[in-house]
């Protein structure tokens, strides 16, 4: 009977350990507001959005953003849309690391990348800020660097002093006839981090 009991709580952790690794937070920076929506700054909103639809679950409104739950191949992705602005972005992700328990290995955080042209992918599984105050903040509020980015290139087509012009306006002609092809793409990453794994993933999509 103590054998059996035993077991029984082994086998139990062993079930939640194995949930706890197939939930994963899927975190889109992007700004709050309509004027917004449509901004190169975006770009992460845009993704988590773009699958959502296409799989046709909603978001609703939670603590310090906007949360879809989305399962796939018995796989649980939490899509995070914090509301605090780029900038605090940290607070929002930490707070839903630690309310669903969730190990910094099955972090993705999908910014926009300046230094990649226009829809190019790069997943890293660590790394610095670059420069953008959405993963410094998260870098400082978590204290680690040791979580998966996937940053998505809008190139640097902009005159000296118009940087911040250019990262918050929109998309021109020519990207938005190109963004559905890199939104199924982006979507699929998703999906591929978190059932064929990060180094699969950085395989088959990176520089894509």
């Amino acid at each position: 009977m103590i054998k059996w009991i035993t077991n029984l709580f082994s086998s139990t952790k062993t079930e939640e350990k194995s949930d706890y690794m197939k939930k994963f937070l899927i975190v889109g920076l992007g700004n709050i507001g309509a004027e917004y929506v449509n901004t190169r700054h975006n770009i992460g909103f845009k993704i988590v959005d773009f699958l959502a639809r296409k799989e046709s679950i909603s978001f609703e409104t939670v603590k310090l953003g906007s949360l879809a739950e989305y399962k796939f191949k018995g796989r649980t992705f939490l899509l995070l849309k914090p509301n605090t602005y780029m900038n605090l972005s940290g607070k929002a992700v930490k707070y839903w690391i630690d309310k669903e328990n969730i190990p910094l290995e099955n972090i993705m955080v999908i910014t926009d990348d300046l230094n990649l042209s226009f829809g190019t992918i790069r997943i890293k599984p660590k790394g610095s800020d670059g420069g953008h105050n959405g993963l410094k903040n998260i870098n400082l509020v978590l204290n680690t660097q040791q979580y998966t980015r996937f940053r998505f290139g809008i190139s640097d087509e902009f005159k000296k002093g118009q940087q911040v012009d250019y990262v918050l306006g929109e998309w021109d002609e020519t990207e938005k006839a190109k963004l559905p092809e890199r939104l199924e793409i982006a979507s699929e990453i998703i999906k591929s981090f978190g059932t064929a794994g990060l180094e699969n993933t950085m395989t088959t999509y990176n520089g894509k």
